[in-house]
């Protein structure tokens, strides 16, 4: 089909309605291939590429599942307050409030004002990061020989400015974000053991406590050791459900938790949102 002129750029870009390629938003989530009875639940379906990245507002009780489909994938993620973007996810919090810096079923992404953001409530991988955040430019650059987000190579921070622009959010709104699907564990001298993925079909799922902000970045981890940038497709669900409630095993936990969830609590109820 033509495309030197106008119209046949309309026609030719018209063509391509309902085709499917391998990594894209399925739009209305709905008609993701879902269990009969699913599919009126989910509010978000996409698979991002590797090198890509994706972002949602997500309501309270949104459940979002993470699957890393064929072994090489890397989600780092990024979580705000839908209307307070100042209250933000704090991996150094999340860590010390917990005392553990490792990730998994039942941990809880905690925000600097003490407040639950999200609790992990699955977690078929076991292989995640809490400690050294996403790629950059600079480092992109030097292993690859580019870290911009055009590029072959792109840095996460460099997607996150991207998807944080979508959402109002500057470059200084980016902390140090979490990852999930590729791990590191800490030696006894302190250094760093790259322990990468447990294989392909891992997945991990997160409950949003509040409304969130979500970004996510499908890049490569910046301890994996390998030359070759190496990126697969990272699948995305998200789908309706309930908050967290003080009658789940998950509130009473661990007396951090059960803190966290009070202060989440008295936070919603003040301004009429549970």
């Amino acid at each position: 089909m033509a495309t030197e002129t106008t119209y046949g750029a309309r026609d030719h870009a018209r063509a391509q309605e309902g085709s499917r390629a391998e990594a894209m938003p399925v739009v209305p989530a709905r008609d993701w291939p879902a269990p009969p009875g699913e599919a009126d639940r989910l509010v978000w379906a996409e698979t991002v590429a590797g090198g890509n990245y994706t972002h949602k507002v997500l309501a309270r009780g949104t459940e979002l599942r993470l699957t890393d489909l064929r072994g090489d994938a890397c989600a780092h993620l990024l979580l705000y307050v839908a209307d307070r973007p100042w209250e933000r996810l704090n991996v150094a919090d999340t860590v010390k409030v917990q005392w553990n810096a490792y990730l998994g079923e039942n941990r809880l992404l905690l925000s600097d004002q003490g407040r639950v953001l999200a609790s992990v409530v699955a977690d078929t991988s076991g292989r995640h990061d809490a400690l050294c955040g996403t790629s950059t430019l600079v480092r992109n650059t030097e292993r690859y020989g580019d870290g911009s987000p055009q590029s072959a190579s792109p840095a996460g921070r460099e997607l996150f400015k991207l998807a944080a622009a979508k959402n109002g959010l500057e470059p200084r709104d980016l902390p140090p974000s979490l990852s999930f699907f590729q791990g590191v564990e800490v030696r006894e001298d302190g250094t760093l053991d790259f322990t990468g993925s447990t294989g392909p079909g891992g997945s991990v799922t997160l409950r949003a406590e509040q409304d969130v902000t979500v970004l996510i970045a499908n890049v490569p981890h910046p301890a994996d050791p390998r030359t070759e940038y190496v990126s697969t497709p990272l699948e995305v669900l998200a789908w309706r459900a309930a908050p967290t409630g003080p009658d789940a095993p998950l509130w009473d936990a661990t007396p951090e938790g059960r803190r966290a969830f009070l202060n989440t609590a008295e936070f919603l109820a003040a301004r009429g949102l549970a």
